[in-house]
């Protein structure tokens, strides 16, 4: 489902229009509010259309209460329910509660409880999709999605050869193959029927225009998913919500060959999923292979350039794509960077990142099934134990989680009005490691539309798929490099030991703190543009302990969940040991691996492994005082930050900094070099997903220059 501004909103970044110049184009385009597009057969767009209410001209209405939308980056100030589906329908009034699909396109608390709640007429209509698209799909059947698969009204284009416009249906109407190809603008079952002779005549919705442009795409919530598509019969091995069609349309039957759903292929691929154009019918959830299989063809014509890669983390794929004579250089042992497998417990433990978050349409999750590595489902049960080993009572979970999201709500409505310049930290004191995150932009990827589906824990490690990406490339381990020149027509790259590349282009995927301390030379200079973006980033860092036991004595009280909560019992204690992962939850194997962040780290700065080994014993044997815990038999400590090619695991935006850091870090400089990595990527930081994307994205770039 997709959409658009709300009535006072002029699009992206502009400011209210007064009510004059409201009430003056809607009588001159006959249109009375803005309105939602979304896609479902052929581009099919929805459009909210309600009463204009003028501020000022009656005084009843003026009276009368308003909510806008909550969603940080939507400029809807008064949007409208498209749903109508409950008898108390807010429409476009007051409702305690907006639920967000795109800028346009809202529906109100009253219909969410009207089909959420279990005494409401429309439960059962809900439970009854929810049955449909769990039994065929594997998103989640959340209620927006729902309203995005049922609710929405249809949009269809005049077929008529000097017309062409968009016109909406009513919500009832279901749009056929038959229709779209014989609609007329008029036609009695368009609910947007205009009188008169000419009905083409009659403007076509000016937000219409909106749906190619990327800001627009970028809010919405949920992808668009086909319907009744042809292609239904030739994806049935794919669950239908992962290859852009709506699972609540598919038949509700298994793969050929007796497959269990379970074994379905997982995701495509697909980074662009919200590439909604006129002129487009839809989507193919295979965007990215074909953008890949474009940048392979054009690769053939760069056999004779020359790319160097200066300590890349995942370029396996971009050197496939570039083709060429390309040289990576690595200065570690190893290839990898901060993606770090230690299998010395029994089990694979990530030193550095090990979860996929989001599935559906994720790259990362598609190479993981193409390999047949494992990918087991982080379920969303844990348990919070405080010290003295008493389990927290879910309602009180419950309530602290409102006063949270509460709290955040308050930031999201003071930093509105605020600039950059008026920036303040996320949390007050000077201790925290809050102080230095950003109040206006801590969140700032969240405008963006995310990955969806089932959070995953790689049982093999990431390091499977960068090995087997690795075969055959031309990689040169403990080859640190020192300067990079690139003044002349083409790059010359010096590694510490005196050794030098001559190269076309060059590639940059260092850390980001490691651009930050200069350990690598620029001649020239790196553009004080850049250079500013690389400081208004913060380098966060997060440590992990793995703990391997004799026995599994947590058992008995997490009853087979994937991990429990630790409550710190002092604010001095916040971010020690905050979670613990079951490495093995169905398994024999007996390995807890928990995580110290924030201000907890300088607890472990002074501190041997054995003695950090200590301290989580300590915490572990207060969570479980009712049972024997066992010394560990085994034990591995990370040190990121003492690590001389990271010194951090994550980048983050500081007070005063904003998202557009990261793509400024993204910009090339003189076509020569290019850079890469998770703290160039705006919309997935903090991820090897983003990694990959990012070099998804240099490789079409070089390959294009």
């Amino acid at each position: 489902a997709a959409a658009v501004g709300g009535l006072d909103s002029g699009g992206r970044g502009r400011s209210s229009t007064p009510a004059a110049q409201v009430r003056e184009k809607a009588e001159e385009r006959h249109i009375i509010h803005w309105t939602p597009i979304s896609t479902h057969v052929c581009v099919c767009v929805c459009v909210c259309v309600c009463d204009c209410v003028f501020p000022g001209e009656d005084d009843d209405q003026s009276e009368k209460k308003f909510r806008k939308c909550e969603k940080s980056g939507c400029p809807a100030m008064y949007p409208m329910c498209f749903a109508s589906a409950s008898e108390r329908c807010a429409r476009n009034g007051y409702t305690s509660r907006w639920y967000h699909l795109s800028c346009g396109e809202h529906f109100c608390n009253e219909c969410f409880d009207h089909y959420y709640r279990s005494h409401k007429d429309g439960y059962e209509t809900f439970s009854s999709w929810k049955r449909v698209w769990t039994s065929n799909g594997k998103s989640e059947p959340s209620l927006k999605a729902f309203m995005a698969d049922q609710e929405l009204p249809y949009w269809v284009q005049c077929t008529k050869a000097d017309c062409g416009k968009w016109r909406q249906l009513s919500k009832d109407t279901h749009l056929s193959a038959a229709l779209a190809s014989s609609y007329c603008c008029g036609m009695k079952l368009s609910s947007s029927k205009v009188e008169g002779s000419d009905a083409c005549s009659q403007p076509e919705d000016l937000r219409v225009a909106g749906v190619t442009d990327s800001w627009w795409l970028s809010m919405l919530i949920l992808p668009p998913l086909f319907k009744d598509s042809p292609a239904t019969p030739f994806l049935s091995c794919y669950y239908p919500d992962c290859v852009g069609m709506s699972p609540s349309a598919s038949p509700s039957n298994h793969p050929p060959g007796n497959q269990r759903p379970e074994q379905r292929r997982a995701a495509q691929p697909h980074s662009e999923s919200r590439s909604v154009g006129r002129s487009q019918p839809g989507l193919s959830s295979s965007t990215l292979m074909i953008r890949l299989l474009t940048e392979i063809g054009r690769s053939v014509r760069m056999k004779s350039r020359r790319v160097c890669f200066v300590r890349c983390v995942l370029f396996f794929m971009v050197c496939f794509l570039i083709g060429g004579q390309v040289v990576v250089l690595e200065a570690r042992e190893r290839i990898g960077g901060r993606v770090w497998d230690d299998a010395s417990l029994g089990v694979t433990v990530g030193c550095g990142a090990q979860i996929v978050n989001g599935c559906v349409n994720n790259p990362i999750a598609l190479m993981c099934e193409q390999l047949g590595l494992r990918m087991h489902t982080l379920g969303v049960r844990c348990e919070l134990i405080q010290e003295g080993g008493r389990v927290t009572d879910t309602a009180l979970d419950k309530r602290m989680d409102f006063h949270f999201n509460a709290v955040l709500d308050a930031v999201s409505e003071w930093r509105k009005d605020k600039s950059q310049s008026q920036d303040a930290p996320l949390g007050e004191s000077r201790s925290t490691n809050l102080y230095t995150v950003s109040a206006c932009s801590w969140d700032h990827n969240e405008c963006f539309a995310q990955f969806s589906g089932d959070h995953t824990l790689l049982a093999d490690g990431y390091s499977s798929v960068l090995h087997k990406l690795a075969q055959e490339l031309d990689i040169r381990l403990n080859t640190a490099v020192q300067h990079v020149d690139y003044s002349g027509e083409g790059v010359t790259v010096t590694s510490r030991c005196g050794s030098r590349w001559s190269a076309q282009k060059v590639l940059v995927t260092v850390p980001l703190a490691l651009l930050q301390k200069n350990i690598i030379g620029f001649s020239p200079p790196l553009p004080d543009r850049k250079l500013k973006a690389i400081h208004s980033l913060g380098a966060g860092v997060i440590e992990k302990v793995a703990l391997q036991f004799p026995t599994r004595f947590w058992d008995s009280k997490i009853q087979g969940a994937d991990y429990f909560g630790h409550i710190p019992p002092c604010p001095e204690k916040r971010g020690l040991f905050s979670v613990f992962y079951d490495m093995c939850p169905q398994g024999d194997e007996c390995v807890l691996m928990t995580v110290v962040t924030g201000e907890a780290l300088s607890l472990l700065r002074d501190l041997q492994d054995s003695q950090v080994v200590d301290l989580c014993m300590s915490v572990l044997r207060e969570l479980f005082q009712e049972q024997e815990v066992p010394d560990p038999l085994r034990f591995l400590v990370t040190r990121w930050s003492r690590d001389p090619w990271a010194q951090m695991s994550y980048s983050f935006v500081k007070t005063g900094g904003s998202g557009e850091a990261y793509d400024i870090i993204a910009e090339d400089v003189q076509g020569k070099l290019f850079f890469a990595g998770e703290a160039t990527n705006r919309h997935f930081p903090q991820t090897v997903t983003g990694a990959y994307l990012s070099g998804v994205r240099e490789a079409s770039k070089i390959a294009a220059l």
